[in-house]
């Protein structure tokens, strides 16, 4: 662990470290919008938290959003968590993404998504995180 990471682990106790997206490009564009204020959610398979259950976002938590190299990039803070089949996804919880313009588009980008990762099916549960930005550590 470098030493940013473990000042950032006491500055912010029990915070998780996790990548956005599955790509290197994917990373920045999520975190570039994160930093603009317009994606304020995320999502992931429900299924990819079995095997670590405590990874799975908690409201009032602090979380590290690394970028690809793996160095902090961003803390954000869970203010609502939700659990939802991918077709039940409204377009609120779409926009809140911040990616797309629109839920179809939302839709399929992350169908192609979970299919990549080998997870798709319309009927998976989803595990929603909405969270605000409390820190960008790039002028750190």
């Amino acid at each position: 662990m470098t030493d940013e990471m473990e000042d950032l682990q006491q500055t912010y106790p029990g915070a998780g470290t996790f990548k956005f997206g599955d790509s290197e490009t994917l990373c920045n564009e999520l975190l570039s919008l994160v930093r603009s204020g317009k994606k304020r959610a995320t999502c992931e398979a429900f299924a990819e938290f079995a095997d670590d259950p405590a990874s799975m976002p908690k409201v009032g938590r602090s979380d590290i959003a690394a970028n690809w190299d793996g160095s902090p990039a961003l803390v954000i803070k869970t203010t609502k968590v939700e659990k939802v089949r991918f077709c039940d996804v409204t377009e609120d919880m779409a926009m809140a993404e911040g990616e797309f313009e629109t839920l179809d588009a939302w839709r399929k980008g992350h169908q192609a998504y979970f299919t990549r990762n080998g997870n798709f099916d319309p009927e998976m549960v989803l595990v929603f995180e909405h969270f605000e930005l409390v820190e960008d550590l790039a002028d750190r």
